[in-house]
């Protein structure tokens, strides 16, 4: 077992500060000490970690008198009040005791429920009748016995106390609970031979220029407990959500490819109708969709809003459209983009096939649906979104861009399947390996432009290699989360100890 003079040697200096007390109560440490709580509870701690005392922390429930008890304990409670003024009529008329008791409204509504749910007074015909014997009216009722013997701890109430102070609570500021932390202190054999013993405090902490340059013969470094658990620090880092976000961006732009952006509100024109997605369309409904009300935006140049029009009335490229008459101010209608496809939209829209070809564009941003909120839904989430645009493209390359990506976000198996979204045609499923799970996951949809999309919007139909994948998967499966709320949660404990992606 170590020594007593080499504990005495490690002790830091505000275990130094508390040793010559540590045989009184903890208030008068305090107090003798001048040590703040969280001085005094770390030095408590540090001499518990050594051996030399024992730490026994309580907490306790006090019930203790809101501001409104303390003025009802002078005061008599409301109905207290409104049992005197009716026992000396014996009958009183609804409105004038109202009016003379000065109680307010609530007060004198709440008092007429208690006395009547004591079987004190009735009410008929707009009247007071006192029913209550004279003992009855006398005797404090168990409210007025706890209001007196407050402050109380909870977990020694009687039951009838327990009674009296439910009904209490539903009263506004009459009781309220303060949770009190107490700590007693035990000395164990060793604390006891430090105990009321002042001890040096000449110790050095730590060497510093000043310490060396004034070094005296015979200066005395205090011992380290190399064995003693160190705090835990957390260092500053990005919200892991934007780190993952950088991460993905970081290896789109490694790739080759130009970031597009714009604003999360977006017109019904790009969400929807350069999309080809029809008007009439579930999708577009108030149930899925976040419009914004009294609100229309404006449309681009018209020559590319009549393009639209038509595709939709009556198609492009063989295809039949629609068949409806297209609704211009519809299209004007602003949402909260629910996808960042629009985005991959506008973007065809401004490039200049006879100069701007080959391209490669993408997306990392939020979308925003009308979801019920629960552990797998959310309203916003976020999507990653991409485009390449070229005359001589094929599924193949497709397929090659999203397993390289994928590679790069840490999975190394990813295969496709067939599959159907509404704006590729050819469409594929992209699912990646959990290697922990031993399970495929879906991560979303890819697939080429149809023609009804690109032939609007580029003037001339050219193949667009496109996709658009849940990115808050890829997230919450990284970081092991099980609840896509806390994502957003923020709770500073948990994001402590997210580690930094580094795959």
């Amino acid at each position: 077992m170590e020594s007593l003079q080499k504990t005495i040697d490690k002790l830091s200096p505000l275990e130094r500060k508390i040793a010559p007390f540590l045989n009184l109560p903890v208030k008068e440490i305090k107090e003798k000490s001048g040590l703040d709580n969280t001085s005094l509870l770390r030095a408590l701690k540090f001499l518990e970690s050594k051996g030399l005392i024992k730490t026994n922390t309580e907490k306790k429930r006090i019930i203790a008198l809101g501001t409104n008890g303390i003025y009802y304990k002078k005061n008599h409670l409301p109905e207290r009040s409104l049992l005197i003024l009716i026992e000396n009529r014996k009958v009183i008329p609804l409105e004038e005791a109202k009016k003379i008791s000065k109680l307010s409204e609530n007060e004198f509504k709440v008092s007429l429920g208690i006395l009547k749910s004591k079987a004190m007074i009735e009410l008929k015909n707009g009247k007071i009748f006192l029913t209550a014997s004279k003992e009855e009216i006398t005797k404090k009722t168990l409210e007025e016995q706890l209001i007196e013997s407050l402050p109380l701890e909870e977990s020694k109430l009687q039951p009838e106390q327990q009674f009296a102070l439910q009904n209490l609570k539903k009263r506004k500021d009459i009781v309220e609970i303060e949770e009190k932390t107490t700590t007693a202190i035990n000395l164990t054999d060793s604390g006891k031979q430090i105990a009321g013993k002042r001890i040096e405090s000449h110790l050095i902490e730590e060497v510093t220029p000043e310490v060396i340059k004034n070094w005296k013969r015979g200066n005395k470094f205090r011992r380290y407990d190399l064995n003693s658990n160190a705090p835990v620090l957390y260092g500053g880092k990005k919200h892991f959500v934007n780190k993952a976000i950088e991460k993905g961006k970081r290896i789109w732009l490694d790739m080759g490819f130009k970031e597009m952006s714009s604003t999360i509100t977006q017109t019904s024109f790009w969400n929807f109708d350069a999309l080809f997605t029809a008007q009439d369309h579930p999708v577009r409904e108030l149930q899925d969709t976040f419009f914004l009300k009294d609100l229309k935006g404006n449309l681009p140049e018209k020559k590319l809003v009549d393009e639209v029009k038509k595709t939709h009335e009556q198609g492009v490229d063989k295809s039949k459209g629609w068949q409806y008459s297209w609704d211009e101010e519809e299209s004007k209608r602003v949402v909260l983009r629910t996808h960042t496809t629009c985005l991959s939209a506008k973007t065809l829209a401004s490039l200049d096939v006879k100069k701007d070809l080959p391209a490669k564009f993408f997306s990392i941003g939020k979308c925003f649906r009308n979801e019920t909120v629960d552990w797998s839904h959310g309203f916003e989430f976020y999507q990653t979104e991409g485009i390449v645009v070229d005359k001589n493209l094929s599924l193949r390359n497709l397929l090659g861009y999203l397993k390289e990506f994928y590679k790069k976000m840490g999975f190394e198996k990813v295969r496709f399947a067939p599959g159907y979204f509404p704006y590729t045609e050819p469409s594929v499923e992209i699912n990646v390996f959990h290697p922990e799970k031993k399970v495929w996951i879906e991560l979303g949809g890819a697939g080429i432009f149809r023609p009804e999309i690109t032939i609007p919007l580029l003037g001339t139909k050219v193949p667009v290699l496109a996709w658009g994948q849940g990115f808050d998967r890829i997230i919450t499966d990284h970081y092991q989360i099980k609840d896509l709320r806390e994502m957003y949660s923020n709770d500073l404990s948990d994001l402590r100890k997210k580690q930094v992606w580094m795959k």
